[in-house]
């Protein structure tokens, strides 16, 4: 049954009011399957089909959901509901949701929870945002080292239940110093009298607490893992980021990226969540910034006002160069901007870059002059000089703007900010205003005016 169909059929359900038939259709779906149903029906009926599903299940399909529809869920839960709900849910998804909410609802939601579970959300809460700690979970199974690999079974067994993955164990020592981790697969096929210390792998991948969360995603990315170890300054363990959260930081740190490479102060809402005053205020600040910058190019052809006067034909060229400029400048700079991100290259390879792009732009310029070289002859209709200037200049714009869109994502990075912000619309600007002088300048010289 398709998602339409689906709906349709839960609508009518309701209004018969089969509630029964509702369960059942319900309890065999997916909970992201179930948070995407909610988003397309009307928000009065979501409380009535959320108590519907068994108390597991409505946990996870909770964490799902938008953080509108969970505010709206805790404001109608009694006390009890939403006990149960907490109950179910992993630390590190608590965190998230408290994260999200409003005060009055944090409040509620951390006097439905025992002293345990509030004092572990308060620790995590103090961790800085975006860092390890923030998105940790302290829910998995540790083992000490000379534990036989029965013993440890027995120990996954009773303790294991509660946590968010058992198919990596870590050992710590009495003092909860990391000291090795262990694979479910291991310790199954292992004999029963094999000791943990000798079975364990000593050469782990582990984050430290106030590790950026993007660095902790691409070691998820790098070293495939399911689970990386949290350690703090003394290397005790404190807890585990789980694969499901890297993915979740991956995709924000992407979004976030595009929204910057776009020109747009990054939010955390999705497009149909944000009103068109925030649109407003996350674009407005960028425009601005790149018209009065743009007023340059304005500037530079008023300058030369007299040169065009003499060759009207120079100014109906000025776009194609503009554009080339600034195409070739956002080739380079995203294509570095990546490679950045994915730690393929530091500051100290700026100049091995350079000396990279300046090879691809003397090759992509010579191309693209020979093809209009040709075309402004044979199609133009234009003298010589005339296009030899273009072209040379095309030449030296391609060359400047491959430069620039390689070395600014470098330089930002080194000097602290977010390379991402040095992407089309900045260094087109740049570009645009450096096409303009190369172009005027050659001009000049060859054209002699």
């Amino acid at each position: 049954m398709n998602e339409e169909a689906l709906v349709e059929n839960i609508q009518n359900l309701l209004k018969e009011k089969k509630y029964s038939e509702l369960k059942d259709i319900l309890q065999d779906m997916n909970p992201a399957d179930i948070s995407a149903l909610f988003n397309e029906l009307p928000k009065d009926r979501i409380p009535l089909l959320f108590r519907l599903l068994p108390k597991v299940l409505a946990a996870e399909v909770f964490v799902e959901m938008e953080s509108d529809s969970q505010e709206m869920l805790i404001k109608g839960f009694s006390d009890n509901e939403l006990k149960e709900v907490l109950d179910e849910l992993y630390l590190d998804d608590a965190v998230d949701i408290v994260e999200e909410m409003p005060a009055n609802v944090v409040k509620r939601i951390i006097s439905n929870t025992d002293d345990t579970t509030r004092k572990m959300i308060n620790e995590i809460l103090k961790y800085p945002e975006d860092s390890a700690g923030s998105i940790m979970t302290i829910e998995y199974v540790s083992l000490r080292p000379n534990q036989t690999a029965e013993e440890a079974i027995k120990r996954i067994r009773r303790t294991g239940i509660d946590k968010e993955t058992i198919y990596t164990c870590y050992v710590t020592d009495d003092n909860r110093v990391l000291i090795g981790a262990l694979s479910i697969k291991d310790l199954l096929l292992a004999d029963e009298d094999a000791i943990v210390k000798d079975l364990m792998d000593t050469n782990l991948v582990f984050a430290h607490t106030l590790e950026d969360q993007e660095a902790v995603a691409n070691k998820f990315n790098k070293y495939d893992l399911l689970a990386i170890p949290v350690v703090d300054d003394e290397n005790r363990l404190v807890g585990i980021v789980t694969f499901d959260d890297a993915i979740d930081v991956m995709q924000d740190e992407a979004t976030e990226d595009i929204k910057k490479m776009a020109a747009i102060i990054p939010n955390d809402k999705t497009y149909f969540k944000t009103n068109v005053f925030e649109t407003w205020k996350a674009r407005i600040p960028w425009l601005l910034l790149l018209m009065v910058s743009a007023t340059f190019t304005g500037m530079i052809i008023t300058s030369y006002e007299s040169a065009l006067s003499k060759y009207i034909v120079l100014s109906s060229y000025i776009p194609m160069l503009m554009d080339t400029g600034g195409n070739s400048g956002s080739q380079a700079s995203v294509t570095v901007i990546r490679a950045l991100s994915l730690d393929e290259v530091e500051f100290s390879d700026i100049f091995k870059v350079i000396w990279k792009e300046a090879r691809v732009a003397i090759l992509c310029g010579l191309t693209l002059a020979v093809c209009n070289f040709a075309k402004l002859l044979l199609i133009d209709g234009i003298k010589v000089e005339l296009a030899a200037t273009v072209c040379m200049t095309l030449v030296l714009v391609v060359f400047f703007a491959k430069i620039i869109g390689c070395s600014l994502p470098i330089l930002a990075k080194k000097i602290g900010f977010d390379p991402a912000v040095m992407a089309s619309p900045f260094i087109t600007t740049i570009v645009d205003a450096i096409s303009l002088l190369v172009y005027f300048k050659i001009a000049t010289i060859v054209l002699h005016i």
